[in-house]
């Protein structure tokens, strides 16, 4: 059964991009194409895409506005694309913890090869959500517990994780022990991510050099 996307950005080219670009692939469907919030709103209730691609700044309604409410109404794997600078970076962490999966940097003339991996992150974002959905954190084990012995935390988080990595260390507290974390995303967005995460937690975090 092909993977069934519906395509939403205010830019009738960059609609015919994205389009083409998944359309090579034979298991990925395009089922429709929106050029504004109202009218994916209507195409998400008529056509039921197993995944959306989202455009961050469109009219009326922004993407991240748009996002909380797909979220809210009929969560849908959603991928973000967005312009590769400092803004678009923290913009599309606040998406990937509003619940999006990934995020994709629309083409340009320096970089020609930004919908590479497109439709692999379509077909990822299919597959998780077929996965069963994240766990509440139940038991909290004392962090006293890990200090004396010299170990140190590593985490690994892929792609779809931001959210659960945001829910797990803003949780650490000043005194934890040493953690190194891997988490899956575009070279543009760690520093930006490391600063975000460092404000949430009562620890240090920073991006390693």
């Amino acid at each position: 059964m092909s993977i069934r996307v519906l395509v939403v950005d205010d830019s009738p080219t960059m609609r015919r991009l994205i389009s083409a670009k998944l359309r090579a692939d034979p298991l990925i469907e395009v089922v429709g194409e929106a050029s504004d919030p109202t009218e994916a709103r209507q195409a998400i209730k008529l056509l039921y895409p197993d995944v959306i691609t989202l455009d961050i700044e469109m009219p009326n309604m922004n993407g991240l506005e748009f996002l909380e409410k797909i979220m809210r109404l009929r969560p849908t794997p959603v991928i973000m694309v967005s312009t590769l600078t400092q803004k678009g970076a923290d913009v599309n962490l606040r998406a990937l913890e509003l619940g999006a999966f990934d995020c994709v940097a629309k083409p340009t003339r320096i970089h020609t090869d930004s919908f590479e991996s497109l439709a692999e992150k379509v077909k990822a974002a299919s597959r998780a959500n077929r996965l069963p959905g994240m766990k509440k954190l139940t038991k909290h084990t004392p962090i006293e517990s890990f200090i004396s012995d010299g170990r140190v935390v590593a985490i690994g988080s892929s792609t779809g994780g931001v959210e659960a990595l945001v829910e797990i260390i803003s949780q650490f507290p000043s005194n934890c022990p040493p953690t190194l974390i891997s988490q899956h995303m575009p070279a543009t967005f760690t520093k930006s991510f490391a600063e975000r995460l460092n404000r949430l937690s009562a620890a240090h975090v920073a991006q390693a050099t």
